[in-house]
């Protein structure tokens, strides 16, 4: 089973040298590159004011930060939902040095992210894919035909969630296969079509077996996948042989 975590943060500021603090902490959970419903999600109280510019990226304010728990009061919590997973960030230098700080600042012994986690950003991975381009979120977005009409403001549990489907096209594509609803629909419409054969015993269906030459199309077609997927493909690893 492999475990990833898409995880995104928003904060005070830049610079969490300068005493800037995480004020949102948003994730959603992959379970072999299906989404499963799962999430994390809290917004913060970081004991002290938002820079202005921060707060016009992301548009919370101070004053709704006030009733906010603190970090150390949800640290479990987190630490116990991204531990031994794959966490997937974009720019990923940035909320991991954040996080590290404040971890660091409960005085609790969690260690560092590296201690607990592997981590794969989704920046270095589309600057890799798309040279010379726009990489951010929503380049991303209209690159990969993700909707992400939603997103007036940056918000950490919604960017994951975008992010996690921009991921799962930019890894591999077919996103909408690993879409909960669209599994369920095809559960529902497998089982109609199981009844209706069971219904009529005359029923045949014919296995039409695929040429030379469209194996070969096929798979000059996979390795064309791999090759913009940075070397990975998923239904490259279904091979189907003779018995």
């Amino acid at each position: 089973m492999t475990r990833q975590i898409v995880l995104d943060t928003e904060t005070t500021g830049l610079d969490p040298k300068q005493g800037h603090r995480i004020i949102e902490v948003g994730c959603v959970e992959l379970i072999n590159r299906q989404l499963t419903g799962r999430h994390f999600h809290y917004y913060l109280n970081p004991e002290r004011e938002i820079e202005a510019e921060a707060m016009k990226v992301h548009g919370i304010t101070n004053e709704f930060l006030l009733d906010k728990p603190k970090f150390s009061q949800i640290v479990e919590e987190l630490f116990t939902f991204i531990k031994g997973a794959e966490l997937i960030i974009h720019n990923a230098a940035f909320d991991v040095n954040f996080l590290n700080h404040e971890f660091r600042l409960t005085g609790g012994g969690w260690g560092a992210i590296a201690d607990h986690c592997t981590v794969f950003d989704t920046l270095t991975n589309a600057r890799q894919l798309h040279p010379g381009q726009k990489n951010n979120l929503d380049a991303l977005c209209k690159r990969y035909s993700i909707d992400n009409s939603q997103r007036d403001l940056h918000g950490a549990l919604l960017d994951a969630q975008i992010l996690a489907r921009v991921y799962l096209a930019m890894t591999g594509g077919q996103v909408n296969l690993f879409d909960e609803t669209l599994n369920a629909e095809i559960v529902a419409n497998t089982d109609v079509a199981k009844l209706a054969m069971k219904r009529n015993d005359k029923l045949r269906l014919t296995v039409l077996t695929a040429t030379t030459e469209e194996l070969a199309a096929h798979q000059a077609y996979l390795d064309l996948i791999k090759k913009s997927a940075g070397g990975k493909c998923l239904w490259d690893e279904f091979i189907v042989t003779d018995k």
